[in-house]
């Protein structure tokens, strides 16, 4: 009788306080992830028009056919992450082994070669090759990161430590965005009169301290990940595995679930569509440089890393869906304020930066937030803990908003007369109808979509009375299993 009262030393792990270090250790892993996917959503399109050559309709059909393999992708890695069976866990191999292969594709996507001396030959050469390194790159991407991000509900089941913790690891996300516009920067500064180093010397170097935070983390938290994952094989082993498709069913039968994926789909198609088109808004709209557009974006990213900490602590007091609303309603605001902005307004312009960076950060935050507590009702529901079905779709649609976002800005462009540079000549004056279109996807179409988002986290459930009380019915089941084995199998 007492046995069933007896706490398990894995479970009472997973209920502790994190360390400082551990959770450094976690917030670590997602360096190298931010440092490429924000070197991607800034410069991407802009060096396939710039730099490589190739006209805004192809550089976006570059990046939304390489984040079409995701759709298959992603699924795969989650559920395969979820079947591993290996003495470092489930989600460290994937994480130790993948990560070298991400840095060197990430590299390879900012290699112009030469393909023919025909301009028009050469275009679709260079459009073949971007493909199959995007694809390769992206499936990497999906190994290191997919696994990483899963482990966030694995390593505490406290409602305000996970916030804690999605702090951390978007201090470093925000952070590392951050770091890699500072080497952009001075990469830029250095090769002034050569667009094409500078654009091979920011992936190489960002390759590299993409690829070391990678093991830091896996190092920090082996510890704690493998006690709660003897915890995970002691209470679910033998649970049936569930075929893919009906994983899939019951995912989306869950309704906080859809809720999520719609609020975190909303931002990060608003942050993309933003990101992407601040390059050709600062520059061709504000008349300023490559250095200034830069700067811009590492106002909004210095704002939003300092955010997360106050909208950290801010959550802890009046919950996640308050903040959001908080965030979203600053970042409305500053979207509609650059479509109205003049050239000459550069102030403002940094003014309204440092408001988007408000905004930007509930995105970081609260969506990641949300998903282990969504997983917590899975599990109550279903028996099993299926984190990688559950973060693999959240990665998916991350890649989506970014793939979307840039084909989007890439078909604008294009319809609209926008004009690619060619190397060796002056950079073409734009028509009103270019600038036009780069105005309105800088503020009424990321405010319209950002205002779906706001209604889906209005309408998301679970709050933290809500969440314990999961919490609590899960331990009852976990001890009544305990004190009765015949149950289990």
């Amino acid at each position: 009788m007492n046995n069933s009262a007896a706490p398990n030393p894995c479970e009472s792990a997973s209920a502790q306080k994190l360390s400082f270090s551990t959770k450094l250790a976690y917030g670590a892993g997602d360096l190298g992830a931010a440092m490429t996917a924000n070197v991607l959503a800034v410069y991407l399109l802009i060096f396939f028009t710039s730099a490589a050559g190739l006209s805004p309709g192809l550089a976006g059909s570059i990046l939304m056919i390489g984040k079409i393999w995701d759709a298959v992708n992603d699924p795969i890695v989650g559920i395969l992450s979820d079947r591993t069976k290996h003495k470092w866990g489930r989600r460290l191999p994937w994480m130790v082994w993948g990560a070298v292969p991400f840095g060197l594709f990430f590299f390879l996507q900012w290699v112009v070669p030469q393909f023919s001396s025909d301009r028009t030959t050469n275009q679709w050469g260079l459009f073949w090759y971007y493909i199959v390194v995007a694809i390769i790159f992206n499936t990497f991407y999906t190994i290191v990161n997919l696994p990483y991000t899963a482990l966030t509900a694995e390593l505490t089941q406290d409602y305000d430590e996970r916030t804690s913790l999605n702090s951390f690891r978007f201090a470093f996300s925000i952070g590392g965005s951050i770091v890699s516009l500072i080497i952009a920067l001075k990469i830029f500064d250095w090769f002034k009169d050569d667009r094409i180093q500078q654009y091979l010397w920011l992936g190489g170097v960002c390759a590299i301290l993409g690829v070391l935070p990678i093991y830091w983390c896996v190092w920090g938290i082996r510890h704690r990940a493998l006690q709660t994952e003897r915890y995970r094989r002691e209470t679910t082993a033998n649970e049936p595995s569930l075929p893919y498709l009906q994983q899939l069913k019951i995912a989306f039968s869950n309704r906080p679930f859809v809720y999520v994926i719609g609020i975190y789909l909303c931002s990060w198609l608003a942050v993309q569509n933003t990101v992407a088109v601040i390059p050709y808004f600062v520059k061709n709209w504000m008349n300023l440089t490559d250095q200034d557009f830069t700067k811009v974006v590492i106002a909004v990213q210095v704002t939003g890393l300092i955010m997360l900490f106050v909208w950290s602590a801010v959550s802890k007091r009046v919950g996640k869906k308050a903040v959001y609303f908080m965030g979203m309603t600053i970042w409305i605001i500053a979207e509609v304020g650059l479509f109205l902005l003049q050239p000459g307004q550069i102030g403002l312009m940094y003014v309204l930066a440092v408001m988007a960076g408000f905004g930007v950060s509930t995105a970081y935050l609260i969506p990641w937030s949300m998903i282990p507590d969504v997983i917590e009702l899975d599990e109550l529901q279903t028996g099993q803990r299926r984190e990688g079905i559950f973060y693999g779709f959240m990665v998916l649609l991350q890649k989506v908003a970014l793939a979307i976002g840039l084909f989007v800005v890439g078909l604008a462009l294009e319809g609209a007369g926008f004009m690619e540079s060619i190397a060796g000549q002056p950079e073409p004056i734009q028509p009103d109808s270019a600038l036009f279109a780069i105005r309105l996807m800088i503020g009424p179409v990321p405010t319209v979509v950002l205002l779906i988002g706001l209604v889906l986290a209005y309408l998301y459930p679970i709050t933290r009375e809500v969440h314990a009380e999961i919490l609590l019915k899960l331990r009852e089941r976990r001890l009544g299993k305990q004190a009765d084995p015949s149950q289990e199998g």
